[in-house]
């Protein structure tokens, strides 16, 4: 059976994540992704992690998270043969995507509208830190600094210290995301009504989208959503995440029957707040009339408490024979990487990496049919498809020579070899 994409060209000429991560999600439905690469080629290929990994000469963990399934054209693109090639190479493209300064691509003639003229079918995505208008359309980003404007770093930290980051990089994964879903978007559109059109997204859109919710609230009701370490103000009583005595920790997200709060009490020796006219229901203990949150919340320093008395396997064992509980044990990654759920789903791939070796690594998470679509290759080397990408346009043995060379020459004049 044919993968959804196929057939469908993409020229990603794009680095770090917010780029090759939507790159690497249509290569893994099917597309056809050449990665353009400039003369010294992703930075991504070897930086973020190798130091620290005891890794010397392979990819930079970066790169190998976002880089799956691609082919790699490796071009100078300050040289006019170089743009020409990618000129020739959009022209026959279905989808253009890019995470460069919108200047940069206009100086190199790679602005929407030449394209467009080139290529009226072409779907033109770009993906920058704060949209494609405004004050800020020009200004550089990296993942915390749209993280910082969106507001999450404002609600992310103990309630009585400054704002803290989460653990992850929101901003670029979740630009990713929307990117992909507006290429997609672009490309069904295509199908039904013809002709291409341009698709803009941001990390700080995404952000925003991220967090529709609780900005809402704040617009809706003028409540000033406050830090509160490991609860959240926007979801008061015993929602939350309690730390164990061994280290570990619990989250809870929903004691919605009262068997299962009589349970918890008894087992956490809190038998007085069985009874307790604070918390004696279901809408008390949520904090929702005739309660309020402020006293809902007053239920936490009591759980938080007793979670401290029990190891984590102590509490996981007792709440796995609640039903009707939501909650779950907070995991790092090496956990996550052998967990049996995470396995059977298929959200982890092995790899073989070079100079890493075979390695799980994340999946695309989704399935169509009941099944993961085929694993693809692994990140490619640098230029590794230039011969082919080249040949297949058109140019033939002496030309590709030519251009390899002279490629190189200028990349050797500017490093000074």
């Amino acid at each position: 059976m044919p993968e959804p994409l196929e057939g469908i060209r993409v020229v990603e000429l794009a680095r770090a994540l917010q780029g090759p991560v939507a790159g690497q999600y249509l290569a893994d439905i099917g597309a056809d992704v050449i990665k353009v690469e400039p003369a010294l080629g992703d930075a991504n290929r070897q930086v973020r992690g190798l130091t620290d990994s005891g890794v010397e000469g392979g990819y930079g963990t970066q790169f190998v998270s976002a880089n799956r399934g691609k082919r790699s054209l490796w071009l100078d693109l300050r040289l006019e043969a170089s743009i020409e090639v990618l000129h020739r190479l959009i022209s026959g493209a279905d989808v253009f995507l890019s995470n460069y300064l919108e200047s940069s691509l206009e100086a190199m003639g790679l602005g929407y509208e030449t394209l467009r003229a080139e290529n009226p079918n072409l779907v033109y995505a770009l993906v920058n830190g704060y949209g494609p208008v405004g004050p800020d359309a020009a200004k550089r980003m990296l993942d915390g600094a749209a993280s910082a404007r969106s507001g999450l770093y404002h609600v992310t930290g103990p309630s009585d210290a400054g704002p803290m980051m989460p653990g992850t990089t929101l901003a670029d994964t979740a630009g990713a995301m929307q990117l992909a879903l507006g290429i997609m978007t672009a490309l069904t559109a295509r199908g039904r009504h013809g002709g291409g059109q341009r698709v803009d997204v941001s990390a700080l859109g995404a952000q925003l989208w991220l967090q529709m919710w609780e900005i809402d609230t704040t617009s809706l009701t003028g409540q000033s959503l406050r830090r509160r370490g490991a609860h959240s103000d926007n979801i008061p009583g015993t929602y939350g995440l309690y730390e164990t005595a061994d280290d570990g920790a619990i989250m809870i997200a929903a004691v919605s029957d009262e068997e299962t709060w009589v349970a918890i009490c008894d087992f956490a020796g809190l038998h007085d707040l069985i009874a307790d006219p604070r918390f004696d229901t279901v809408p008390k203990r949520a904090g929702r009339p005739p309660s309020t949150p402020t006293i809902a919340n007053e239920v936490r320093p009591y759980l938080v408490n007793a979670f401290k008395a029990k190891t984590t396997a102590q509490w996981a064992t007792f709440l796995a024979g609640l039903p009707e509980l939501v909650w779950d044990v907070v995991q790092d990654y090496h956990q996550v990487l052998d967990d049996p759920q995470v396995l059977a789903n298929g959200y982890l791939i092995e790899q073989e990496i070079p100079t890493y070796g075979k390695r799980r690594l994340v999946s695309n998470p989704v399935r169509l049919n009941g099944a993961p679509g085929p694993v693809k290759s692994p990140p490619p080397a640098l230029g590794a498809h230039n011969e082919e990408i080249l040949r297949s346009l058109g140019y033939g043995p002496a030309a590709i020579s030519a251009l390899t060379e002279g490629a190189r020459q200028a990349l050797r004049q500017r490093l000074g070899l």
